[in-house]
């Protein structure tokens, strides 16, 4: 007996000792696998739960009134980029490796605040001005639009301070919170969701309020945690605010032009397009919403870990996080053009005509992924250029020049065709950038230690 019991116990050491001869830190992988488990096992169920929410009003919902849903969410995204132009990204690369200085921290959401307000007022006079405008071709009621206008108000201000104090739960280590915020409020929406189908209640309006609520919960609990976690308020200044901007202002032009860009066919058909063609457009990109789930891992894992690398270490890192990644994208790819009809069958019946159109879909949004994935490791070294964004620009603007002015925009084909040519700028061009900023280095800074002692 004592000899098995010294053979379990040799057995189950034998590992750790072969590690530890070839000079790996058993601790760093133990501490890298128990995160990826957690987010797998946490973050899994929250996007689990808000792409079967979307989906469900894809299949539930009539045509007319998931047209609505459709533009409501496609235009608070826009919105959402709007109103953060990219400044809550810099929490993260700003703070480095103070994260257990508190007072820095909130010094620093305190600035980001006040940069907010200014922010949201604009947006907010645009939004008043510009959507019953944008929606005019449709013919909605007057109060239907007055109240998509109200929805859109409270949704990007709410996003906002989640996206903020997020910032704070991520950098001082919370994840947890983090996790249990989004989880509690995506499970919470889809059981009620159910139960107003199950009641014959479900609307458009319904599933919107719905969603709004989900958003006010989680940038409510994002608030609480963030301010029980700094223990202190922070104190706005004009060094922060400029530090802030400087990291982010060479993606503002970008970010700016992101926003309507990410959303362009939806806008454009909308314009342009039927109420049939409206709610395709919005159900086909609802398949995104499975790269959500590994976007959110890139940025609560990759990001700041790609951050904190020394720069001997950073490369070879790099190499293997994109290469994995584009084999991810390529897998998906190819599934969506050999399957396309179990992705229609997720999308119900009355989007079944959409067979290429699907596969479209999906390639577009696997290219706007993996630029999003470069975009995020640049960032995290301060690779950010003013020539990326320029050039962005101005080539993506003569792309849906070509279309506007040659191709009927009323065709949800040619809508899906224009996204992915915009995806392909992006994508070589973020590439491009990682380039140039492994030979030429970061973007010069200011003076952190200034910065921070300010």
């Amino acid at each position: 007996m004592v000899i098995r019991e010294d053979h379990a116990v040799s057995s189950a050491i034998r590992p750790h000792i072969v590690l530890r001869w070839m000079n790996v830190d058993v601790e760093f992988i133990k501490s890298k696998t128990r995160r990826i488990w957690e987010y797998f096992s946490r973050q899994g169920v929250t996007v689990a739960a808000n792409l079967l929410y979307g989906l469900l009003c894809v299949r539930i919902l009539p045509v007319g009134e998931y047209a609505e849903f459709a533009v409501v969410f496609g235009c608070a995204g826009t919105l959402n980029i709007l109103m953060d132009s990219n400044f809550s990204g810099t929490i993260i690369p700003l703070i480095g490796q103070h994260v257990c200085d508190r007072e820095l921290i909130a010094d620093y959401v305190a600035s980001l605040r006040r940069l907010a307000h200014v922010v949201f007022a604009a947006v907010g006079v645009g939004v008043v001005f510009m959507f019953p405008v944008f929606v005019h071709h449709q013919h909605w009621p007057r109060q239907t639009v007055l109240l998509m206008t109200v929805m859109l108000l409270v949704t990007s201000w709410t996003v906002r301070i989640s996206a903020a104090y997020g910032a704070v739960l991520i950098v001082s280590r919370r994840r947890d919170a983090w996790y249990r915020n989004q989880m509690v409020a995506s499970v919470g929406s889809l059981l009620l969701l159910l139960a107003f189908w199950r009641m014959h209640y479900l609307s458009a309006f319904v599933a919107i309020t719905l969603n709004i609520v989900s958003i006010m919960y989680v940038a409510s609990t994002n608030y609480y945690c963030a301010k029980h976690i700094l223990g202190t308020v922070g104190r706005p200044s004009l060094a922060k605010q400029r530090a802030i901007l400087h990291l982010a202002l060479p993606n503002i032009p970008n970010a700016i032009f992101y926003a309507f860009q990410g959303q362009i066919a939806l806008l454009l058909i909308t314009v342009f397009g039927h109420t049939g063609a409206v709610a395709s457009v919005g159900a086909l990109g609802r398949l995104s919403q499975i790269f959500v789930f590994f976007g959110q891992m890139n940025f609560l894992l990759l990001e700041p870990y790609f951050s904190s690398l020394s720069e001997d270490k950073f490369k070879k890192n790099y190499f293997l996080a994109v290469l994995a990644q584009a084999a991810m994208c390529a897998a998906i790819i190819l599934g969506a053009f050999a399957v396309p009809d179990m992705l229609l069958w997720i999308l119900g019946h009355n989007y079944r005509g959409l067979r290429l159109e699907v596969s479209l879909a999906v390639l577009g949004a696997t290219l706007s992924y993996f630029s999003g994935v470069l975009w995020g490791l640049h960032t995290a070294r301060k690779y950010v250029y003013w020539w990326n964004s320029i050039l962005y620009i101005i080539l993506t603007l003569l792309v849906q020049a070509c279309f506007i002015c040659k191709a009927d925009l009323s065709s949800v084909r040619v809508a899906l065709e224009m996204n992915i040519i915009t995806a392909g700028v992006a994508l070589v061009l973020n590439a491009l950038a990682g380039a140039y900023g492994m030979m030429r280095g970061a973007r010069v800074q200011p003076d952190m230690a200034e910065v921070h002692g300010a």
